[in-house]
């Protein structure tokens, strides 16, 4: 009898993992202009610009969050994190406008720390599924 093994494809990245990742890039970015805001004036107009990046790559995770849930009857908690994390972002520009690095500038860590966590959780939920249903066995 011979054995036969199928194993799943390789999945594919989803919208969530892939708007996560983005606000994760845009975060790192800010964190390097926010260096160059330091030595040049172009800097500034990066690290200006970078800003609306980022809050519009937030505002894509609280949409992929939703589309995750709904159709797929997911579960809600991607759309309080990334809910959260507009919050942050929000509280990060007004900080940024107001000029108090003092504040702005941990929250920046803190913001790119938790972005890594949620993408890293993301990832391994993902990964979790896909053993589930990876590999048949039939004689």
């Amino acid at each position: 009898m011979a054995t036969t093994r199928a194993t799943a494809a390789p999945a594919r990245l989803s919208f969530l993992q892939v708007a996560i990742a983005l606000q994760t890039l845009t975060i790192l970015v800010q964190a390097t202009t926010a260096g160059l805001l330091l030595t040049t004036h172009q800097g500034e107009v990066l690290h200006s610009a970078g800003a609306r990046v980022m809050y519009a790559a937030s505002m894509l995770y609280v949409l992929a969050a939703i589309l995750a849930w709904r159709p797929g009857g997911g579960s809600p908690r991607p759309i309080l994190y990334s809910s959260g994390f507009l919050v942050l972002a929000s509280v990060q520009v007004v900080l940024g406008v107001a000029h108090i690095p003092s504040l702005h500038v941990p929250l920046g860590v803190l913001m790119f720390g938790l972005s890594v966590l949620a993408l890293g959780q993301v990832r391994s939920t993902a990964r979790q599924r896909g053993s589930r249903g990876g590999s048949v066995e039939s004689s």
